[in-house]
């Protein structure tokens, strides 16, 4: 009798708790929805009609576009431009390159300001002024600075006995030379994050480790580098994106000479896209180089989470 009773008076409750909850989810849609709307708008829409674009040939006759329906010959075309494969390969060499290098300059100068105690704020913000400065000028800074003729590097090479280089008209320094102003430039990011990253490692684990009688270096590979294994994954991740979408400083220390030595994948879009005005071809090319970035993506991002599971 009394569960009976029980039942009774708490069965005209559900009905309130189901709208109850009906109303909290239309909630939720309401104010969602429109960053939802924004996002598909902004991203989602582009990507599609970039894709249905690189199926079409684009020109125009009087002062309006004509698509023409063109198949997959944009992309058996890529397959023998040979600036579609120089901007790979060019990419790939400066997207590992400078990643690598920046990683482990930001890593060194992380792990160097943990151990600071005085001055630590004066030495953060003088090892993140690079990533401040505006990309244009950073072009033009280092255009002068690796200058052939008064360039302050082959002064500085001068006085040591160092005959004079020409480091962005030569081929086989140009791509070098591109990659180092693009370490100088995003090292601070990764530093930021490492940074970021080593502050939040429990210092119990340390502790332990100092006295079980580890040194520096058994705690720096022991230790610190498996604690600091998915902050690397993600750094390498957001670097290695950001890497493949080089352009202002290919434009403005090279524009892709001398011959494809620079010729990244950026640049040559913007050929095809602007210089060129094909804007089929281009398409296609970019729906190629999208599949290739979010490859990687996927890769970095499993490798992250297989080392969380592990861990």
């Amino acid at each position: 009798m009394a569960a009976a009773q029980a039942q009774t008076l708490s069965s005209p409750r559900r009905p309130a708790k189901v709208s109850e909850d009906r109303g909290q989810r239309l909630w939720r849609w309401l104010t969602f929805g429109p960053a939802l709307a924004m996002m598909l708008a902004l991203s989602v829409l582009p990507i599609a009609n970039l894709f249905l674009t690189s199926f079409q040939n684009i020109t125009w006759a009087d002062g309006q576009q004509v698509r023409t329906w063109v198949g997959l010959t944009h992309y058996q075309a890529l397959f023998s431009d040979s600036l579609f494969g120089a901007g790979i390969s060019n990419t790939l060499i400066f997207a590992f390159g400078a990643v690598a290098g920046q990683m482990v300059l930001g890593f060194a100068m992380a792990l160097l300001c943990t151990k600071i105690v005085r001055g630590r704020v004066l030495y953060r913000a003088i090892f993140i002024l690079p990533i401040l400065i505006p990309g244009i000028v950073i072009g033009a800074i280092w255009k002068l600075m690796l200058n052939f003729d008064f360039g302050l590097v082959n002064k500085a090479l001068g006085l040591i006995g160092i005959l004079p280089h020409d480091w962005l008209g030569s081929p086989e320094t140009a791509l070098l030379s591109v990659i180092a102003v693009d370490i100088w430039h995003w090292t601070p990011f990764c530093f930021l994050l490492f940074l970021a990253g080593l502050e939040s490692l429990p210092q119990d684990v340390f502790e332990a480790a100092r006295m079980d009688g580890a040194g520096a270096w058994q705690e720096l590979v022991y230790v610190t580098l498996p604690l600091m294994i998915p902050t690397i994954i993600v750094t390498f991740a957001f670097r290695l994106v950001l890497a493949f979408k080089v352009f202002d400083e290919v434009y403005l220390l090279t524009s892709g000479g001398p011959g494809t030595s620079t010729e990244v994948i950026s640049f040559t879009l913007y050929q095809r896209f602007f210089t060129e005005d094909k804007a089929g071809y281009g398409s296609a090319m970019s729906v190629a180089v999208i599949f290739l970035v979010s490859l990687l993506l996927v890769l970095a991002l499993s490798a992250r989470r297989r080392t969380g599971a592990a861990s």
